[in-house]
């Protein structure tokens, strides 16, 4: 009889637990769910099942929508740009759809903004490799000359964001030149630089660069002014050979020092 009356009041007792918990709970705000990386759409796509219902009507099943991160699926900038040609590095955030693209990638040329945001009258186009961070050269441009850059991939999905630019071109040079060395010996050297006038109209004034590969220096210098004897060397023009005729040429000389003579002087030439 104990019993009985024992186990009827733990069960009255749990019974008004849960009832004293229930209420707590009621009257206690629900802790936010957590925001899943990957959310449908709240409005989801309708497809026609392939199978139809023994009614012999097809029946409509949901196919939610990815949606992907806030963040552009590709970007790029101007690294380096040469007269001919413009580098662009890039990084493809995600590879593949629904939130990124295909490699490789296309990089395509405008020559007017108008032109790149309407997608027409590409002048040049590139693909990139396959790394999803990397570079990509288009070459066969023209002299100063400005240009826009967008992207796609190979399949024709464009990048609606990305409108980069205006991007310009190098002039061609007006000169060029080359350096030979005459003589050499175990602690120095003498080279003859040769100026050419690459351009179509007269050359009045020009100037050569180059840097050292190793610890040469500079001893003395003719036919030229020393602006600078450092690792990097510039050498302008003396008063009586700063003008050349279009396809003339010009010279100066110098004499340096070193503990290993360089193989050959890379040069250029500027005005």
């Amino acid at each position: 009889m104990l019993r009985t009356f024992g186990v009827v009041l733990t069960a009255a007792t749990l019974a008004a637990v849960a009832l004293v918990t229930a209420a707590g709970a009621a009257d206690s705000p629900a802790a936010p769910p957590l925001a899943p990386l990957w959310t449908p759409n709240p409005s989801p796509t309708w497809i026609t099942s392939p199978s139809p219902s023994p009614s012999g009507t097809s029946t409509p099943t949901p196919t939610p929508t990815v949606a992907c991160p806030p963040a552009l699926p590709v970007t790029g900038r101007v690294t380096d740009v040469t007269a001919t040609t413009i580098t662009i590095s890039y990084t493809l955030q995600f590879n593949g759809p629904p939130c990124g693209y295909d490699l490789p990638m296309r990089v395509l040329l405008f020559t007017s903004r108008d032109d790149a945001e309407k997608w027409q009258n590409s002048v040049a186009v590139s693909r990139t490799g396959m790394e999803r961070y990397g570079q990509v050269t288009v070459d066969g441009l023209t002299p100063d000359t400005e240009y826009w850059f967008r992207f796609s991939d190979v399949e024709d999905r464009r990048d609606p964001y990305i409108i980069g630019g205006p991007t310009r071109t190098e002039p061609l040079p007006v000169c060029g030149a080359t350096a030979t060395i005459d003589a050499r010996w175990g602690s120095g050297f003498v080279a003859t630089v040769t100026v050419r006038n690459t351009g179509s109209e007269s050359l009045d004034g020009w100037h050569v660069r180059w840097r050292w590969s190793g610890d040469e220096r500079l001893q003395s210098v003719w036919g030229g002014v020393l602006d600078g004897a450092s690792a990097d060397v510039t050498v302008r023009n003396a008063p009586y050979n700063g003008t050349v005729a279009p396809g003339g040429t010009t010279t100066f000389g110098l004499l340096a020092s070193a503990s290993t003579v360089p193989q050959g002087i890379t040069v250029t030439c500027g005005r």
